[in-house]
């Protein structure tokens, strides 16, 4: 379902030439999303009533500079009740522009945060391995202990120390 409203969103900026802006605008807000508890609550839950949603989330929307098509974009999942599908439609989103720029987004999860230069680095490597520019989305995961998770379309690495950990336990119980 993200992945409709994301193509329909992307083809409407297409057909009115407002795709940058609106990539922005839903950047802005993703920003808003990952950061608030509180709105991830109030766009997740069933419990709070579809204008109060709709409310609150246009006056966010309003206060951060979010405007024409990605605000309608909001008032219209708002609506129809989805906007706890927002997030995955601004990766659908995001993931059309990219594409259509020739760019291939990489998900990254690392322990702590990574520096400029770790960053760039890894989107060398990844350009080496996929041949295409490589967007990074970061994510923050102190569970794995350490190293990277990468994952690039379909294909994914596990280069984290909790799971080397979890298969070095599994092979120890197995010479036991």
């Amino acid at each position: 379902m993200s992945g409709r409203y994301g193509r329909a969103l992307y083809d409407l900026a297409t057909e009115n030439k407002a795709v940058a802006e609106v990539a922005k605008a839903l950047t802005t807000f993703q920003d808003l999303i990952t950061e608030s508890a509180d709105l991830q609550r109030l766009m997740n839950s069933p419990v709070f009533k579809a204008e109060d949603q709709m409310a609150a989330v246009a006056a966010l929307a309003d206060k951060a500079g979010v405007s024409g098509l990605a605000l309608n974009f909001l008032r219209v999942m708002g609506a129809n009740r989805r906007l706890a599908a927002v997030p995955g439609a601004i990766a659908a989103f995001h993931a059309l522009v990219a594409e259509a720029k020739g760019e291939t987004t990489a998900e990254v999860t690392s322990a702590e945060k990574l520096s400029v230069k770790q960053i760039a680095d890894l989107k060398a490597a990844l350009k080496a391995a996929t041949g295409t520019d490589v967007l990074l989305e970061t994510k923050i995961d102190s569970s794995i202990l350490g190293g990277l998770i990468v994952k690039v379309g379909s294909r994914m690495v596990d280069n984290s120390l909790l799971t080397k950990l979890n298969s070095l336990k599994v092979a120890m119980k197995g010479n036991a």
